[in-house]
């Protein structure tokens, strides 16, 4: 029996290819000789690159690049290990957050007026030395409001003021910015594939704009989320006059504070869901064909799962090719109706009683393994039963 494993990370204690293993542990305890397919997966945010990387076979790679307050960080990508059907050649598969991401400010230094996506740039262009011709870039998770200047600047492009000098780092300089200069971007762009995972809608500017949505989250206070919304409107009214295109109210732009912006306006990157990003990155549906059971996991199933989490995707996907898909889940949100509209035909708890979080955490690849040989152990009585 052809078995595929596709869970995502548990959040806290359990890294996607952990699950993983986990959950092919308890499957083989209760069927030794099932085939099983390990494809861990994830929706674009965190631990999409250690995902990809496993699945894949690649490998990760350090750098050392600026991080979100100008100082240095150790930031790591991935390099996918087999060619995707997106693509022909290397692969390169980047976190934003890893370089310019919320949890490298401490909350007392929080303020999105400062902060930059240099390091991000920085970390697409070590993809690029290392030949790639494919970026896969998860900008969930940012400290940034910068509209991807610094990722910009980081890549060869000169944002300059009335003086002919170049922008220091931050939202809030975008105010004075006066000339954009491509002269020395690099020329690598232009034939390099980038898709961006990127599951939200919101515009670069107004009310559901980067800097009145997300800025609070990155520290900003009311007056500076109206300082970092007139920022970013001038410096759309300066790309739309230097580069020719208009970012003011592109489903998208204001993703990652304005970083999906900066890589369409220069980099000429397509945006797209992020869990589709993953899947198609993997070959799922090539590589799940034939399979009779489909495993995944998730913290909690709920209403957004439908919505952009890499479980609804996965199911969708196995219902597509006539697999069975069980879930193993901290939390379960959803009535049976929907988790069968979902594509879920079974979900089943992870605990086994009365847990804390923090005891459920502290035994995670126990419970999950013991929980898939429930499920499997449930499976082969209900076929033994279909025989009788």
């Amino acid at each position: 029996m052809k078995i595929v494993v596709a869970p995502q990370a548990l959040k806290g204690s359990l890294d996607a290819e952990e699950v993983g293993h986990a959950i092919a542990r308890g499957i083989s305890a209760a069927l030794p000789v099932a085939a099983i397919t390990l494809l861990p997966v994830a929706d674009g945010g965190e631990g999409t690159v250690r995902a990809l990387v496993a699945a894949t076979g690649g490998h990760l790679r350090t750098r050392g690049v600026t991080g979100p307050l100008g100082s240095p960080v150790t930031a790591e990508y991935g390099l996918l290990g087999t060619g995707p059907p997106l693509a022909a050649g290397r692969v390169a598969v980047i976190e934003m957050a890893a370089a310019s991401g919320l949890p490298l400010v401490p909350p007392e230094r929080r303020n999105p007026l400062m902060t930059t996506t240099r390091g991000t740039g920085e970390l697409m262009r070590a993809a690029l030395d290392a030949g790639c011709e494919t970026l896969l870039i998860a900008i969930g998770g940012s400290a940034t409001n910068d509209g991807g200047a610094g990722m910009a600047q980081a890549l060869g492009a000169h944002l300059l003021d009335d003086n002919g000098d170049e922008l220091p780092p931050g939202g809030a300089a975008l105010a004075r910015l006066a000339h954009i200069e491509l002269t020395d971007l690099d020329p690598r762009l232009a034939a390099v594939h980038i898709q961006v995972a990127c599951d939200v809608t919101n515009p670069l500017l107004g009310p559901r704009g980067a800097s009145v949505v997300y800025g609070p989250q990155k520290g900003a206070t009311p007056a500076m989320v109206a300082e970092l919304d007139r920022a970013l409107a001038h410096y759309a009214d300066v790309l739309r006059r230097d580069l020719g295109v208009d970012m003011a109210d592109v489903a998208g732009a204001g993703a990652a504070g304005g970083l999906g912006a900066g890589l369409l306006a220069f980099a000429q990157a397509e945006l797209v869901p992020g869990a589709r990003l993953v899947l198609e990155a993997l070959g799922f549906e090539a590589k799940i064909r034939g399979a009779r059971l489909v495993f995944t996991a998730e913290g909690r199933l709920d209403g957004q799962t439908a919505y952009g989490k890499a479980v609804g995707a996965v199911a969708a996907a196995a219902r597509r090719q006539g697999a069975r898909v069980v879930a193993l889940v901290g939390q379960v949100a959803l009535g049976a109706t929907a988790l069968a509209a979902l594509g879920i035909d079974a979900a089943l708890p992870l605990a086994d009683g009365p847990l804390s979080l923090e005891e459920s955490m502290s035994r995670a690849p126990e419970l999950v393994a013991a929980a898939a040989e429930r499920a499997m152990r449930l499976i082969l009585m209900g076929e033994e039963m279909a025989r009788a």
